[in-house]
Parts: structure tokens; C-alpha cells; sequence
């Protein structure tokens, strides 16, 4: 994926003024991390919509009839593509993570479907034959299949697990992820380049604590403030600052708001931490447990050194 040119002239580069906390202490600004994503929803997926186009522009070469099913062809096909932008970003989703629930909606499917139908509706508007629209219907379906492939149709990792308490991740998670969402579209109207990869930069963080959490839902109850009280706090900020720097520049708020930022993600990579920590800790408990049911049963172990 192509990279932003940085350097002394670019808008992140060494040219800006360095933001200092208000004890003098400079901000992590100049830190950026490497936080860029593919999107999921590349090139391929955003020419579907080229047929809905070129399906209306030859139907108004035909009569009425012709143009509104060409229209309705047009329409299905367009269902299809967003469909499929959709389903790409969920299939996206649960790839990046170790513990996932395959999509309620198989939204690449259905997109497939209504590919199909799309293109049989197209077919019967240049050739009204059922057994010609039904073969370029199951064609249109076919290659759309191939092409994208399926949806996620099982669940991942959550064997051994709550499902109580996997539910509750999910909705816990699915609110972070709302929050730093609402992070990321507000920061963007303060157009400070700099500002938006340190937002970029903390959300990577968060969604590592997330994360985590997934990977054992036992750590919801430590984490749950994290991926709450104080996602939702950081997502006020953000929309009070950008609103302040759109209007007035101000220096001083940029400032604050960095070194918000920086104690936000000091704290949530601790608290990642620290749960870490508390796992390995259960880890060598269990080790030691089972240790002893196997001396005790006369089984000698060579402990390591």
C-alpha cells in the first residue's frame, strides 16, 4: 500500500512546531506510529457498480418497457455491489481478529444472489427469453462467487468459551469500536494532518486492548472502563476539539488535545499490559496446579531449572 511522502516539508513533517504538555514536557506527536490499513473494499469491489451504469445508459436506446427493466436491473445490481462492500469489510473484521463470530448476514452471498438476478433482469431486457436470462443469472452468479468468494460461515476461536460472556465482549466491543469510529470522523474537520495520525495511533492501541479482551472475555470486567467510560470521554474531546481548531487554529488546544492523547494511550497500553501479565500468571497457577495432581499420583516431573 503507498505511503504518505513525509519529510521537513510535508504536513507531518519537522517544519510544524513541536506540541508540548503544559508542564513543558513534549508530546509523542513526533512518534507517529505506523497505523496504516488496506481497505478492504478495493478496486474490484468498486467496479460492480460500472454494469448498474452501463445497464441504464442501454436502456435508453429502448422503449419504455426496455428502460424500466434495464432501471430495475440497474437497481439490483447497485443492491449488490453495496452488499458486497459490506460484506468485504466484515469478512475484514473477523480476519484481524483470533476470536470472531462468522457475520449474521452473509452479505457476500446474498450479494452474489442478487448479482445473479441483476444480470438475469439485464439478459431479459436485450433478450426476452426466460432460459436465456436464467443462464446469464446463474453465470453472473457463478463468477461473482469465484471472484469474491463466501462469507465466513463459522465461528473462530470461541471454542472452550462462554457464549454469556462472549455476548458481552461483543456488545462491549462493538461500542468501542463506535467511539473510536466517532474519534476518527471528527478529527478530520480540524484538517491538522499530524492530529489525525495521532488519533490513528491510538486507535491502533485501543483496538489492541480490544483485542486482548476478546482473546479472554474474563478480562471484560478490568477493561470494561477502558473500552467505555473512557472511549467515550476521548470521542467528546476529539469533537470539541476539532470544532475549536476548525474555527480558530488555537495552538494551546492542539497541544492539550495531544497530550490527551498521549496519557489515553499510555494508560490503555498498560492496562493491555497489565491483563497480560494476569494471564500468564493464571497460566503458571494452572501449570502448578496440575503439577501437584501428578506427583501427588506418583508421576516425577522434572521441574525446569
Amino acid at each position: 500500500m503507498a505511503q504518505r511522502f513525509g519529510g521537513k516539508y510535508s504536513p507531518a513533517g519537522s517544519s510544524q512546531p513541536q506540541a508540548t504538555r503544559p508542564d513543558g514536557r513534549p508530546t509523542s506527536g513526533s512518534r507517529i506510529a505506523s497505523t496504516a490499513q488496506i481497505d478492504p473494499v478495493g478496486l474490484r469491489a468498486n467496479l460492480m457498480f460500472v454494469p448498474a451504469a452501463l445497464l441504464v445508459l442501454f436502456s435508453l436506446f429502448g422503449g419504455a418497457s426496455t428502460l424500466v427493466v434495464g432501471l430495475i436491473g440497474a437497481a439490483i445490481w447497485t443492491a449488490a455491489a453495496v452488499l458486497l462492500r459490506e460484506g468485504l469489510k466484515a469478512e475484514a473484521a473477523y480476519t484481524s481478529r483470533k476470536v470472531a463470530k462468522r457475520p449474521a448476514l452473509p452479505r457476500k452471498i446474498l450479494a452474489a444472489l442478487l448479482c445473479g438476478i441483476g444480470g438475469a433482469v439485464g439478459a431479459f431486457a436485450s433478450a426476452p427469453s426466460l432460459i436465456t436470462a436464467a443462464l446469464y443469472g446463474a453465470a453472473c452468479t457463478g463468477l461473482h462467487l469465484a471472484a469474491f468468494g463466501f462469507d465466513p460461515l463459522r465461528d473462530k476461536g470461541a471454542e472452550g468459551i462462554d457464549e454469556f460472556q462472549s455476548a458481552r465482549v461483543a456488545r462491549v466491543v462493538e461500542e468501542a469500536e463506535a467511539y473510536l469510529a466517532a474519534m476518527k470522523d471528527a478529527v478530520l474537520r480540524a484538517r491538522d494532518r499530524q492530529v489525525e495520525q495521532r488519533v490513528d495511533q491510538f486507535q491502533s492501541v485501543a483496538r489492541t486492548l480490544c483485542r486482548t479482551v476478546e482473546d479472554d472475555p474474563r478480562d471484560l470486567t478490568a477493561a470494561r472502563k477502558y473500552l467505555t467510560v473512557y472511549l467515550m470521554g476521548a470521542r467528546d474531546a476529539t469533537v470539541k476539539f476539532a470544532d475549536i481548531y476548525a474555527r480558530s487554529q488555537n495552538a494551546e488546544a492542539r497541544a492539550d488535545y495531544l497530550a490527551l492523547l498521549d496519557d489515553l494511550e499510555q494508560n490503555f497500553a498498560a492496562r493491555t499490559e497489565a491483563l497480560l501479565v494476569e494471564d500468564r500468571g493464571d497460566l503458571t497457577v494452572e501449570i502448578d496446579v496440575l503439577r501437584a495432581r501428578l506427583e501427588r499420583e506418583g508421576v516425577q516431573l522434572d521441574r525446569p531449572s
